[in-house]
């Protein structure tokens, strides 16, 4: 895996990303680091790969059990230390995952094997954070 990360130039602190696969995503710091925020921070895209990692990993652990699945949504809140480097310390994860007659034991087991086993992103992030996870079933 690669990427390619470039400054925009001196007039502030915004940065153009190349994934290996093709797509550009744009990173920016906030403006008493001299950004301009113009994009998510690049702390921000750390949490939104967590989140798209495990989301992912729910999504086709319940389609591989047969459960009928409509939607997966994610969301992190987390704390960082208050010193360099500002680490991540703490993170949550709260799914709503939507779909008609979910068994509640099927979609925790879905999210402890993204956790414990599948996501390599949250996994990695656990080496300095607390992570914890909490969902709920909605019927749709």
């Amino acid at each position: 895996m690669e990427v390619k990360v470039s400054w925009n130039g001196p007039s502030g602190m915004s940065f153009r990303a190349e994934t290996g696969s093709g797509h550009l995503v744009n990173m920016d710091g906030a403006p008493e680091g001299g950004g301009h925020n113009l994009a998510p921070r690049p702390m921000e895209m750390v949490l939104l790969g967590a989140g798209g990692c495990t989301a992912f990993d729910i999504v086709l652990i319940l389609k591989r059990s047969r459960e009928d699945v409509r939607g997966c949504e994610v969301t992190l809140k987390a704390e960082r230390a208050e010193t360099d480097p500002k680490v991540f310390t703490k993170i949550h994860f709260h799914f709503t995952v939507t779909g008609r007659n979910l068994k509640p034991a099927t979609v925790e087991r879905a999210v402890n094997l993204s956790h414990d086993k599948y996501c390599s992103a949250s996994i990695m992030l656990a080496k300095t954070a607390e992570i914890t996870h909490s969902f709920e079933i909605v019927e749709g």
